[in-house]
């Protein structure tokens, strides 16, 4: 595991995330930095409380947009995706490997 030290509106954090994971976190924080600055920017919501649960609902709201409308995909969430395209590439791996040998 490893460290990040890292700012969200001011309030310094410390997390724990998986080694090599820090860059996506660190994205992650700054995407949620800057959701949180736009909506107290805004004046209407006050309390850093009540902008985190404003933010977390509108990245929630993002993420639900991004699920498949219709068709074979319907419902499938970016993370399954990733999931299901993981387990195709093993699985090309282990069909692949015997062909290698050939060559």
């Amino acid at each position: 595991m490893s460290q990040l030290d890292v700012l969200i509106m001011g309030q310094a954090y410390k997390l724990a995330c998986k080694e090599g994971e820090e860059q996506a976190l660190q994205q992650a924080v700054d995407y949620l930095d800057e959701k949180m600055r736009a909506i107290r920017d805004a004046g209407k919501v006050r309390g850093n409380d009540r902008i985190a649960v404003m933010a977390a609902l509108g990245i929630a709201a993002e993420l639900l947009a991004t699920k498949a409308v219709d068709g074979p995909l319907s419902g499938v969430s970016i993370a399954q995706m990733r999931e299901l395209i993981a387990a195709m590439h093993e699985q090309l791996d282990q069909a692949l490997t015997p062909q290698e040998a050939l060559f």
